[in-house]
């Protein structure tokens, strides 16, 4: 197997993976997407609300408010399979204690530990109208996307087989099947008497081209074996720090199955 990175950000990785297959790639998806640890507010002690947002949504709203989830942050937190977990001391505390007239930010809140924070200072979160006052206590903690959405590392995380175009030479070109083309992966070059191949990764193999040949001179298939594999995160953790996980998880797995094999099954 082989795997090359075609480009890499700050929250986002795009990779090619060849000589795979199907089940392995789609169980490092679903891996990424629901076994890798992340924080998320959980538990919220509404104090007081003055504002006109109900205090289920609020603690909705904070709780899908992406906080830093990297390993640095995650090291000796506790996680749900832990007994200390359910304790409302046992994650890290934020307080909001704000008065109106304002719109309260994602950067009013304070965490108790300065290596976990919201991940962006301006999601707003509640508008107070004047003398109203808000003032709230959380604890965030470590979960897994399984559990509930707030705890999903990745915004996306796909995958799709390999393009392949190929035209058939014994037939009369069509330049017009270039130009159905959504994504402007084909050009035609008339001079060279050729349609030309610009970006065959950006093809999302929907067949417009081919539909739109008078003749079947283009034919749009995969490379069975070969992936486009896309990670985006919200921020909270470096994607390629969520794929890394993602593989030691699926590996655990593995072992754990294999040893459940050896075992006879008895357990």
């Amino acid at each position: 197997m082989e795997i090359e990175i075609r480009s890499q950000s700050d929250d986002e990785i795009v990779f090619v993976v060849r000589d795979a297959e199907v089940p392995f790639i789609n169980a490092i998806r679903r891996c990424a997407m629901v076994n890798v640890p992340k924080i998320a507010i959980e538990d919220v002690n509404i104090i007081r609300n003055d504002s006109a947002m109900f205090n289920e949504v609020l603690a909705h709203r904070l709780g899908l408010t992406p906080l830093v989830s990297d390993l640095d942050a995650l090291e000796g937190l506790p996680l749900p399979e832990d007994a200390e977990w359910e304790d409302f001391n046992s994650g890290i505390m934020f307080s909001l204690n704000e008065e109106g007239p304002k719109v309260v930010y994602s950067k009013d809140l304070i965490s108790s530990d300065s290596k976990i924070k919201p991940v962006y200072d301006t999601i707003p979160l509640v508008k107070l109208k004047e003398d109203e006052i808000i003032n709230i206590e959380a604890s965030a903690k470590v979960g897994y996307g399984k559990e509930h959405a707030k705890w999903m590392p990745t915004t996306v995380c796909a995958y799709k087989q390999y393009p392949e175009i190929t035209f058939d030479e014994e037939k009369e070109i069509d330049y017009d099947c270039a130009s159905a083309c959504p994504r402007g992966v084909l050009k035609s070059d008339r001079r060279s008497k050729k349609i030309k191949i610009l970006d065959i990764e950006n093809c999302s193999m929907c067949k417009s081209c081919v539909r739109a040949s008078t003749n079947g001179y283009i034919n749009v298939g995969f490379r069975e074996n070969d992936f486009i594999f896309r990670i985006e995160t919200d921020g909270g953790m470096p994607p390629e720090e969520v794929l890394l996980k993602a593989c030691d998880v699926l590996g655990e797995k593995a072992d754990k199955f294999i040893k459940f094999s050896e075992e006879g099954g008895s357990k």
